[in-house]
């Protein structure tokens, strides 16, 4: 189960990507030559037209392959008009872009079904209140349900704590249910250093309970899911640029990357937890693809579209030797980040996993 979904997510998204690429490379008049799910020899092929679709053997990307892409390449002046060089750059421009750009709108659509259906959303109940805590002086008990702060509707645990995290400090007039009676209670929420997801300490409030558990199934409207999945996909593109930005500053640590291990080990839990969860990291991944992909590094749509701009500004491209160091040197960035996942991917997951059988073994032979 785990194989089979991390092969259907990662070849649901690079078929979006390179989709993007395809369609736009036909509507502005391109011909596309060869159209691949995977790299490396092809597993299966069939000919449509003027295009090959292939399923290759290295299941970590693939490719459009473009009429007249190569630089140099000597062509007739009647094939000029079909080849991806001698198009304008504006034209190259929404080929290069478009295969990002499906991506996050692929994420966005996601949200959008995902909101419509519906999702499992924590009501606002008190599963437990810790001892001594500002809840539990205030008087707050296990089994109630908040209602309102500062007059503030309340519907679902996560508006509750968003208000508390915010105002550490600071005195809240909370209403909770209780056996169908309405109690008011006035609570200062605690002051607490906690350190974020990128390792950093900020202070919030907290008043020392815990949820209930119970969920309520809460479904958009179109236009609500609408705008929510806009919204949502722009969080995820921040935060992905947030997090490049921490990774290079060393917040972050760099053993937190993970690579296609890690792909294979999440969308196996997240496909476990049902299918919801399983188009969540779809979107995500989408997300994260559609951002990286558009970084100014040779070889990735990014740096495609950085030399379009040189080229634009300079009103001729740059030359071929440029070019083609920029694109090693690109190549060997990839080749070297990818070495590098693949480690920390090993270290994290995999050689735990080998010492968790491989020291009982030996035990056993040394006590034989």
């Amino acid at each position: 189960m785990t194989v089979l979904s991390a092969v259907v997510l990662l070849g649901v998204i690079i078929f979006v990507h390179e989709m993007g690429h395809f369609l736009s490379a036909k509507l502005v008049g391109v011909r596309v030559l060869k159209f691949s799910l995977g790299f490396g020899p092809k597993i299966v092929s069939r000919k449509y037209g003027e295009t090959e679709y292939l399923i290759s053997s290295i299941p970590l990307g693939g490719y459009v392959k473009m009429f007249g892409e190569e630089p140099g390449e000597k062509l007739s002046d009647e094939e000029k008009p079909s080849a991806y060089t001698y198009q304008p750059v504006w034209k190259r421009f929404i080929i290069v872009f478009s295969g990002p750009l499906f991506n996050l709108i692929f994420a966005i659509i996601i949200f959008f079904g995902v909101l419509i259906y519906g999702i499992p959303v924590l009501l606002p109940e008190v599963g437990e209140v810790i001892t001594k805590s500002p809840a539990e002086e205030a008087g707050v008990m296990k089994g109630d349900t908040i209602i309102s702060i500062n007059r503030f509707r309340i519907n679902q645990w996560d508006e509750m704590t968003e208000i508390i995290h915010n105002n550490p400090g600071r005195k809240l007039d909370f209403e909770v249910k209780r056996k169908g009676e309405i109690i008011s209670f006035s609570i200062v929420p605690e002051k607490k250093m906690l350190k974020d997801i990128f390792g950093q300490e900020k202070e919030i409030g907290l008043i020392g309970i815990k949820p209930s558990g119970n969920t309520f199934i809460r479904k958009s409207s179109l236009q609500v899911a609408a705008a929510d999945s806009i919204s949502r996909t722009w969080e995820i593109i921040v935060l992905t640029l947030v997090t490049i930005v921490k990774l290079i500053q060393r917040v972050i640590p760099m053993e937190t990357i993970g690579g296609p291990i890690m792909i294979l080990q999440v969308a196996g839990q997240q496909a476990s937890l049902g299918v919801l969860n399983f188009l969540v990291l779809m979107a995500i991944i989408n997300i994260n693809l559609g951002v990286l992909n558009l970084l100014p590094i040779p070889i990735l749509d990014g740096g495609h579209i950085l030399f379009l701009g040189i080229e634009a500004i300079r009103k001729r491209p740059l030359g071929e030797k440029i070019m083609s160091i920029a694109q090693k040197g690109g190549l060997l960035f990839l080749i070297t980040l990818f070495g590098f996942v693949f480690y920390n991917d090993f270290m994290r997951i995999v050689f735990p996993w080998i010492m968790k059988v491989l020291v009982p073994w030996i035990q056993g032979v040394l006590h034989s």
